[in-house]
């Protein structure tokens, strides 16, 4: 395929060359957008006189007659052109002769590129939102069903103090919830078109970004044509919403792992989400849990790679910035991946709430609710602290837990104790305690369930 710009040059360009400067291989993935975008560029040309009315109608139905045959498998896109750009160009031309190199009009493959990977980004938010969604309803219906089902929570990986598994879930939707408005943000700064910017100086054609800008969906034409060719901000702020967002996916992979190990065993995922060892039939092993925790080193990656490509770069646009999509894309293809799996995952998952309570009991994560029983009576906190912490190491020197403990060597410590104490230090009334926003007691988390219900899982026609 002739390059558009050779008649610049005395050389046919080295084979070499032209590999490492193709980038089709990877941007044919926009080949929706950018014959969207051109669609909405021939026909401000026409609409502004700029080339003829009919051309502009003959060039915008047979760009939508290439988008058909390419979604139909009717054309391949070549893997020996340029770029994408080019080869729909290129296909243009073949179809329509010198009509369809009036597409180009106006145009710099700058702002052509940018406009493309806007719109892709756009949709790829959506889609990723709506699966933060599922997910989301995914685990508000686990804590649902497990309001009363008490586990230790733990700081250092040590147990420390009683809370449920409904608690625990909501936790991790609180993060969640966050990521999607992370990408709602990245959605409403990226929104603004860079069509019209030219290379970098806009253009002396009587173009009508408004119009383009308007008929692509965005809210407005970008402000500056320098920053409009050479701005990958948002792809920065993708990648980083991306990349927490497995950071978080991540942690809840990491416990789902723990959680699944005989030390715990506090869940059995579903034989359809586990797999076996080639050597020991006993194992069975969360490899889901364990490829998110790996595969967000990806997207860690996607985003050092941008920040890196973008930090020494002058104004406006520079080759480097190739590499942005190819980070991006991969951000965006693990970022759905793990969020596809892991869904099905955990709704198939089997909690076990016998072994929660029982890990509960043995770790003494109601030593502080027994201290606040003292407190309660009237002794100092810091007093309190010291009379439980040795009823704690008496504990351990038996092999007993506090509620076993006999009530004559509580009050070896305090004459404060008295019998009501072993209802003080029950698990449940530990939990039930705790009701204050944010909490870990049933009415607590309750109410919490309800808020995600009425603002995020709210049906979208509502919103």
């Amino acid at each position: 395929m002739a390059k558009l710009w050779k008649g610049r040059f005395s050389k046919e360009l080295d084979s070499r060359v032209n590999d490492f400067n193709s980038s089709v291989s990877f941007d044919s993935a926009m080949y929706r957008e950018d014959i969207t975008g051109s669609i909405a560029h021939v026909s401000m040309l026409g609409r502004q006189g700029i080339i003829a009315a009919d051309d502009a109608k003959k060039i915008a139905s047979e760009l939508a007659a290439i988008l058909d045959d390419i979604d139909e498998g009717k054309l391949t896109i070549d893997p020996e052109a340029e770029d994408i750009h080019m080869f729909v160009e290129e296909e243009l031309t073949k179809r329509l002769g010198s009509t369809g190199k009036k597409l180009h009009t106006a145009r710099s493959r700058n702002d052509q590129v940018a406009v493309d990977l806007r719109m892709y980004l756009r949709k790829r938010i959506d889609e990723i939102c709506g699966m933060l969604r599922k997910l989301i309803e995914t685990l508000v219906a686990i804590a649902e069903k497990n309001l009363e089902t008490v586990m230790p929570g733990y700081t250092h990986l040590q147990r420390a103090q009683p809370i449920t598994l409904a608690h625990h879930m909501m936790a991790y939707v609180e993060m969640f919830k966050r990521d999607m408005t992370r990408m709602f943000n990245c959605f409403e700064l990226m929104n603004f078109s860079p069509l019209g910017c030219g290379a970098l100086a806009t253009t002396t054609y009587p173009i009508d970004r408004d119009f383009t800008a308007k008929m692509l969906g965005f809210d407005a034409p970008c402000a500056n044509s320098l920053d409009g060719v050479s701005d990958r901000d948002y792809c920065v702020e993708f990648c980083a919403a991306s990349a927490l967002t497995m950071t978080h996916l991540s942690r809840l992979s990491e416990e789902i792992v723990l959680w699944c190990s005989w030390e715990f065993k506090f869940v059995e995922l579903d034989d359809a989400y586990a797999t076996g060892s080639s050597i020991m039939p006993q194992k069975k092993n969360p490899d889901i849990c364990e490829l998110i925790r790996g595969k967000t080193g990806r997207a860690v990656g996607d985003l050092t790679t941008l920040l890196t490509m973008l930090k020494g770069l002058p104004l406006a646009y520079n080759k480097d910035m190739q590499e942005d999509k190819e980070a991006v894309f991969d951000s965006v293809d693990t970022l759905k991946q793990c969020l596809s799996i892991i869904v099905p995952m955990l709704a198939t998952a089997k909690f076990l709430p016998e072994n929660m309570l029982a890990a509960g009991k043995r770790g003494f994560i109601n030593a502080t609710d027994c201290a606040d029983y003292l407190v309660k009576k009237g002794m100092p906190f810091r007093d309190a602290y010291g009379v439980v912490g040795r009823l704690v190491a008496l504990c351990v020197e038996r092999g007993v837990t506090l509620d076993a403990l006999p009530l004559d060597d509580y009050r070896k410590e305090s004459e404060l104790f008295d019998k009501d104490v072993y209802e003080a230090i029950d698990l449940i009334t530990c939990v039930k305690g705790r009701n204050v926003v944010g909490g870990p007691a049933p009415q607590a988390v309750k109410k919490h369930i309800e808020q995600i219900k009425n603002t995020v899982l709210k049906p979208i026609e509502e919103q």
